[in-house]
Order: structure tokens, then sequence, then C-alpha cells
């Protein structure tokens, strides 16, 4: 089964998705306690949320492509986390981790490549 460009865009798009699950959850560790309330803290239902669709819509791709491409593409998340948690969540990012994220766009470009 040959991987098409669309599934893998649907495996980046379903990582989009599932870093604002991310934002979220660490939104809502501000407040964690093991306690039953906390299961209704909105910050954590909406993390919840948010990595389900995500992983919903990776199921999809998954049904058209081959996993060997399709699965290293999630790592694009940690581009999506880092990019969010700037906007979000005020953390900084310095050349290193710049770094990190040029060799994880490279990655997935070759993996794209390589699928055709």
């Amino acid at each position: 089964m040959a991987t098409s460009i669309l599934s893998i865009l649907t495996v980046i798009f379903a990582t989009i998705i599932g870093a604002f699950g991310a934002i979220f959850l660490k939104k809502a560790s501000a407040n964690f306690a093991l306690k039953f309330s906390f299961l209704f803290n909105r910050n954590f239902l909406l993390g919840i949320l948010f990595y389900s669709i995500s992983t919903t819509i990776y199921l999809v791709a998954l049904k058209f492509g081959e996993l060997s491409i399709l699965f290293p593409t999630v790592s694009t998340i940690y581009i999506w986390v880092s990019i969010f948690s700037q906007k979000f969540l005020n953390e900084r990012m310095n050349k290193l981790k710049w770094l990190g994220i040029f060799i994880i766009i490279l990655g997935v470009v070759l993996l794209a490549v390589g699928a055709r």
C-alpha cells in the first residue's frame, strides 16, 4: 500500500489538534489534585477532547497509508507544541530547540519523499 500525501497531511492535521490537547492539559496541571472533582476541570476535559479528536483523525489516516510512514509523522506534534507553548503559555525557545524543530521537519520531508 502506498502512502498518499493526503494521508501524511491528515496526520499532520491530527497532530495540530493533539497539540491543543497538550496545551489544555498543561493548563489543567496548575490545578491538579488527586481528587474526583479534577475530572471535571474545564482544561482537563478540553485536553482529553482534543486528544480524542486527534486520535480519531489519525485512525482515518492510518486506513489509507503505511504505518512506517505515518507514525513517524506524528513527531510533528513537537513542532506545534513548541509553537503553541510560546503563544499560549509564554514559554521560550532557544537555538537548540529550534534546531530540533528543523531536524523534525527535515525527517518528515524525507519520509514524505521516500513514500513516493
